[in-house]
């Protein structure tokens, strides 16, 4: 498997999708959300994350945590941003996991690059920097913060899986620092959750034992 780094040129523009939307269907519930998804959803739905629960967003249990994802609709189980034109009604905000699409995240050695995966369907695709395809400012400070999500995602799993009667108040701490808790919108997103980050490693380590 071939591996990319930000600066690397992929095969992965799909001239606008045209209305295909092959990849806004039948997902289930794996476009998970992280804290930065839900702070961009927030920002421009203008709801709190516990709104957003009330129509757009689910919460699934995914190796002993509890963390949300966007609904599917309908009878084509459809994502419940995409519009009579088959385009996303968020595109600007969409999360990180159909923003990097068709690509796959890998964190191999700690490090986040990026990988081709099979199912888009669009033939033809052009080359394209893998940074302007993720189309995200501060991309330096978003790929720290990442990682940072993706460890401390293991490190809850694996307090759960350790702990299994904490189970519910590990979860319950997640939800709450990262989600629930309203970010300050005109502050800067990554300082703000380097705090929490810290906050939820020493309530952890409180729990040890």
């Amino acid at each position: 498997m071939k591996l990319y780094g930000i600066n690397d040129m992929a095969r992965v523009d799909c001239a606008g999708c045209e209305g295909c939307s092959v990849c806004c269907r039948g997902m289930g519930d794996t476009i998970v959300l992280d804290p930065f998804d839900s702070y961009r959803l927030t920002k421009r739905l203008h709801k709190s994350f516990e709104e957003m629960l009330d129509d757009c967003i689910g919460l699934h249990v995914a190796e002993g945590v509890i963390l949300p994802h966007l609904l599917m609709a309908g009878e084509d189980a459809h994502c419940v941003f995409l519009n009579e034109e088959g385009r996303c009604s968020i595109h600007e905000a969409r999360p990180g996991l159909c923003r990097i699409f068709p690509l796959g995240r890998s964190y191999e050695g700690g490090e986040l690059r990026y990988f081709l995966l099979e199912e888009c369907p669009k033939e033809g695709k052009s080359k394209v920097k893998i940074h302007k395809w993720l189309d995200t400012p501060d991309i330096t400070k978003n790929q720290q913060f990442l990682i940072s999500w993706h460890r401390l995602r293991g490190k809850l799993r694996e307090k759960a899986a350790a702990t299994p009667e904490k189970s519910k108040e590990i979860n319950l701490l997640l939800l709450h620092l990262f989600f629930v808790q309203p970010y300050e919108k005109d502050a800067d997103f990554y300082s703000q959750f380097e705090a929490r980050y810290a906050e939820v490693l020493l309530k952890l380590s409180e729990t040890e034992g």
